[in-house]
């Protein structure tokens, strides 16, 4: 007979056994009148099956038979997953009161140390109400302000801890040129001083890189987090995510990261119509401003047909959130996206910007971005055309899980 110790044992198991995440196992059929797999044209009367968390197959419906067992759902529209290339949420809170507001620390303007996985919050309302609108990705982190706030991470919008949902921990490092550093903290007051104070910090961080080459351990400095991780970007392991929007800014990042040799994505940059030639030439992609942010201080230039400049430009960019310093602290990627296609960009360049695109700029196209067999089954449903203002979001998938059935 068993004894006690070992049915002890069994019910321990048991409840750790519940409280493991569990992989998604559903098999799931979406018909859809018209599926935008971004692989392609789109299909009419399209099929995507889903198993155990990727894509299994897609296709017309005359093409595909819906295996016996799966459970079918039905939509006007289907699109993947939509990722928001640029959010604090996770790390900024619905409330905006103090104990959900982690997304700038304004103790020092240099904090490369800080790492966004710390403080993400993966229960975090926002990350709901933004799953709900199809977003099924972010790419979240410490918010502009500081000349270096801290780290970026990539996470899926589902998933109850920050373990669950990250993609990728450190995906950035985040800083921030112009007035918006000045009126946070009391130095740098100038424009000069802060890419000054900037610069000396990146010839500290190579000579840091530098002298951790060393043969003898002896002779390598101590290690210094601050360093360390400004370090990777000199190396070319992790891009500069730049928040510049005026002009001064914008030409001080490129010729920063000439100098320094860093891989660089602009953010924000909001008079990017001013210097299309010069951003296509540097070849670095541009987060560009939510097309509806309020226009003030540094986006005083902002407008609704940015995106259709740099997309004629032929500039790679995608749509971000951003940060709102009003409740709910961010916007919505589909909704900025529906502005900009209203104001001169191209349908299917909109929607590209919010999967295939901003996956490629992520450098996760192998898995996000689009509808094609083995990605991740991140997808959407919709009951009209996704960029018009009376359409609902009726369906989400992340993983394979059903995380939303319900038209909002």
């Amino acid at each position: 007979m068993p004894t006690l110790r070992t049915l002890s044992f069994a019910a321990l198991c048991a409840v750790l056994l519940l409280l493991l995440p569990l992989r998604a196992t559903a098999q799931t059929a979406i018909e859809g009148e018209t599926v935008y797999t971004m692989a392609g044209d789109p299909i009419t009367n399209g099929v995507v099956l889903l198993s155990d968390g990727v894509i299994e197959a897609v296709g017309p419906a005359t093409d595909i038979t819906i295996p016996e067992g799966y459970t079918v759902h039905q939509a006007a529209v289907v699109t993947p997953g939509l990722i928001d290339t640029r959010s604090v949420v996770g790390l900024a809170g619905i409330y905006n009161i103090d104990d959900d507001q982690d997304q700038l620390e304004t103790s020092s303007p240099l904090q490369p140390e800080l790492r966004a996985v710390d403080a993400y919050n993966a229960q975090e309302e926002l990350v709901e109400w933004l799953r709900n609108l199809g977003v099924t990705t972010i790419h979240t982190g410490h918010a502009p302000g500081a000349l270096i706030s801290g780290q970026t991470m990539i996470a899926k919008t589902h998933g109850r801890t920050v373990n669950e949902a990250v993609i990728d921990s450190l995906a950035m490092l985040s800083m921030t040129l112009g007035p918006q550093v000045s009126s946070t903290f009391d130095t740098p007051g100038t424009r000069s001083k802060g890419v000054s104070m900037l610069r000396t910090h990146l010839l500290e961080a190579q000579a840091y890189h530098e002298g951790m080459q060393a043969e003898d351990p002896a002779d390598r400095p101590r290690r210094n987090l601050q360093m360390e991780t400004t370090a990777r970007v000199l190396a070319g392991e992790i891009p500069a995510l730049m928040a510049v929007h005026e002009v001064p800014e914008i030409m001080t990042a490129l010729r920063l990261a000439d100098e320094f040799g860093f891989d660089l994505v602009l953010d924000g940059v909001a008079e990017s119509h001013q210097l299309l030639e010069e951003i296509q030439a540097s070849g670095f992609p541009v987060l560009t401003h939510a097309p509806m942010i309020r226009p003030s201080g540094p986006t005083g230039s902002a407008a609704f047909d940015t995106p259709a400049k740099l997309h004629e430009a032929g500039i790679p960019f995608a749509f971000q959130s951003g940060f709102e310093s009003y409740v709910p602290k961010t916007r919505v990627v589909l909704f900025e996206a529906a502005v900009a296609v209203a104001n001169g960009l191209p349908f299917e360049a909109g929607l590209a910007a919010l999967t295939i695109d901003a996956a490629e700029l992520l450098g996760l196209a192998d898995r996000l971005g689009s509808l094609e067999e083995g990605k991740d089954a991140d997808v959407v449903l919709y009951n009209g055309d996704p960029f018009e203002y009376t359409t609902q979001v009726c369906g989400v998938f992340i993983n394979g899980d059903h995380v939303r059935d319900t038209c909002l």
